[in-house]
């Protein structure tokens, strides 16, 4: 299975950097097929691409910037969107402007198309990828699979720990690993909270006694509930002048493995969390056929099955 990667992944690459310093390395790209990739620096007023190459200049035609674009399915906003940013090409033509310049002609269809058909439609349910978070919605986080082509990890899971808006996960830019949940003809659906822990693996961060850092995620009659990390979370006892997202301070009572336990008190409360903390995996594999969170001494059962 040939990979692909996500825009913004070859930019730096040795490379690249070496293949937009040359008319003949350029040249050589274009024989090649090699996809390459740029910053987008303006999307014309017909919805044009342009995007810089180094030595020279380079255009994506309208309806060559993206899969869907030329039908309609996919909006003009995909393209406006990606100024600043780099996108993926390779280059289909030179050409020559009316000053005499020369310029590129590419291709960011062509390398969505390549990679639906050579990578993705390969993936299958459990494979583990890399992706990068373009932009999140209330309902989940919208990443970039490969070459600009978008995934989405619903909010549900995104962790075991609830959460009420994914910017309370992740941040937009931010790589990621996530594993394929669900698949069809027409999307692919990631879950990252596999990937995070069972509750024993993240329990074993933590020991009665200790006083440590979590997050209010939500406040309830019966008490509050205190994310310790992503895939685990303590009740502690209600408290009305507490509100969710706040960062606190708890002190550990008790650590119930049998029931999924974890007991705390809260020491002090301080504003709004702003802290945004390295995702921590657990699962260094590139595929997964089953994952059970709970322990085996538990009688609630919590697992995902990739099938």
């Amino acid at each position: 299975m040939k990979k692909y990667y996500y825009e913004g992944k070859l930019l730096s690459s040795p490379s690249n950097v070496s293949t937009l310093q040359s008319r003949a390395a350029l040249e050589e790209a274009y024989e090649k097929g090699t996809v390459l990739e740029g910053v987008c620096e303006m999307c014309d007023k017909e919805h044009n691409l342009h995007i810089n190459l180094g030595i020279m200049k380079g255009i994506i035609p309208r309806d060559e910037g993206a899969l869907g674009i030329e039908s309609g399915k996919t909006k003009d906003i995909a393209l406006i969107s990606k100024v600043g940013k780099p996108v993926q090409f390779i280059i289909t033509s030179f050409e020559k402007a009316q000053n005499g310049t020369s310029y590129a002609v590419l291709s960011r269809k062509a390398v969505q198309e390549s990679c639906a058909e050579e990578y993705i439609s390969a993936l299958r349910c459990g494979d583990i990828i890399e992706a990068k978070i373009t932009h999140l919605e209330r309902f989940g986080a919208f990443v970039d699979i490969g070459a600009g082509i978008n995934s989405l990890i619903p909010i549900d899971m995104l962790s075991v720990s609830r959460i009420s808006y994914p910017s309370q996960r992740v941040r937009e830019g931010e790589i990621v690993r996530a594993a394929v949940k669900s698949k069809d003809s027409s999307k692919i659906t990631l879950s990252m909270r596999e990937l995070l822990g069972t509750w024993e693996e993240n329990a074993a961060r933590f020991n009665i006694g200790e006083t440590v850092r979590g997050i209010v995620r939500s406040v309830e009659s019966y008490g509050v509930f205190i994310e310790l990390t992503p895939n685990l979370a303590g009740l502690a006892e209600y408290n009305p002048e507490l509100r969710a997202g706040q960062a606190v301070s708890v002190y550990i009572k008790t650590i119930i493995k049998e029931k999924m336990k974890i007991k705390l008190s809260v020491i002090d409360s301080f504003s709004e969390n702003t802290a945004h903390e390295p995702l921590r995996y657990f699962v260094n594999t590139e595929h997964i056929d089953y994952w059970r969170y709970s322990p085996e001494e538990c009688e609630k059962l919590i697992e995902s099955v990739f099938e």
